[in-house]
């Protein structure tokens, strides 16, 4: 048994310095040590190993049982941005906003309009967009982008293209701004889709087979790995944008990467992230693996308080649940 023991707490040390190499990502981008923001993508499992591990050790009435209790309660704010329970916050919303993942429209364009419509949102922020128009009742499209799309009940006084990225011979990734006058103030709403890593179920559902696992094991790293590089300089773009805005700022879409990533930390700087201020739940946006993604996100300045943040799980319109998030506006 003491063998046991000394295995499961070499084990549970493990699981620690790897929880707190996810918390790097705030400070080391991907360029000069990827493998934090690796660690990112599997921050459920290695919590959920932590906090079995460390009900063994109250369960076996050892002492160090209340040094890893300790000792989590870094990482309360890191779980947040995965589950979160906040309370009701009672102040009157002025805004709502949409963002969804379409995924071409293939699904059903007219599901997604109807759905769209029911909202009554005061923004709509697309993406992976077909080229047709949805025609959205009381919103409009100012601009015509490829693979996002921005709708809104108000008038856009200035646009931008931010990116357009051709990467692995496919145009996929893109990013624009809106400056968007609402009730006679101005902000500017950035709607984003970072590279995506095109996975296809069968490139990394194991079989069994230890040769044919292994490798699927590797080409998923080798994926990984240029996309995390790619999406530092993504995130470089949109960062300036936000940074030289003379507007709140209201940012918005599927960034293609977890919580506590590094794409997470850098975009979200200085920002207030709608789900950890208000979110119930879980915040999984992506359900097309049975493992838990949140990789949609509505971040806003700290002059916008986020009123109700929900992922719509009743309907499905494309690998992506709808994200709806209510604010105020000062």
């Amino acid at each position: 048994m003491k063998i046991l023991r000394l295995v499961l707490f070499i084990l549970h040390l493990g699981i620690l310095l790897l929880l707190l190499g996810v918390l790097l990502n705030a400070y080391i981008p991907p360029k000069v040590f990827p493998w934090f923001n690796l660690l990112s993508l599997g921050f459920p499992v290695l919590m959920i190993g932590y906090v079995l591990l460390t009900f063994f050790w109250i369960f076996s009435w050892k002492k160090r049982a209340f040094v890893f209790m300790f000792l989590g309660l870094f990482l309360l704010n890191p779980v947040k941005r995965w589950i979160n329970y906040s309370s009701e916050n009672k102040e009157v919303a002025n805004l709502k906003i949409v963002s969804l993942n379409v995924k071409g429209g293939k699904l059903g364009v007219e599901n997604i309009r109807e759905f769209i419509d029911r909202q009554n949102a005061d923004i709509v922020l697309l993406q992976e967009t077909p080229v047709e128009d949805f025609n959205f009742n009381h919103l409009k499209k100012d601009h015509t982008s490829p693979i996002v799309s921005t709708y809104s009940k108000y008038k856009t006084i200035a646009h931008k293209e931010l990116f357009a990225g051709m990467y692995n011979e496919e145009f996929n990734a893109y990013s624009e701004f809106s400056d968007i006058e609402i009730r006679g103030k101005t902000y500017r709403i950035i709607n984003l889709y970072l590279q995506p890593f095109k996975f296809e179920k069968s490139m990394i559902k194991l079989n069994g087979n230890t040769e044919q696992d292994e490798q699927k094991v590797k080409g998923i790293v080798r994926r990984l790995i240029p996309t995390f590089k790619t999406h530092q300089e993504q995130v470089e773009i949109i960062r300036k944008s936000i940074d030289e805005s003379p507007y709140p700022v209201i940012l918005a879409g599927d960034f293609n990467s977890v919580p506590n990533s590094y794409e997470y930390y850098h975009l979200g700087k200085g920002l207030k992230d709608a789900f950890f201020e208000v979110g119930k739940g879980s915040g999984t946006s992506f359900h097309d693996y049975k493992f838990p993604i949140r990789i949609d996100f509505i971040f806003t300045s700290p002059s916008i308080t986020p009123i109700i943040y929900k992922v719509d799980r009743s309907v499905h319109l494309s690998d992506h649940y709808p994200v709806i998030a209510t604010f105020k506006l000062q």
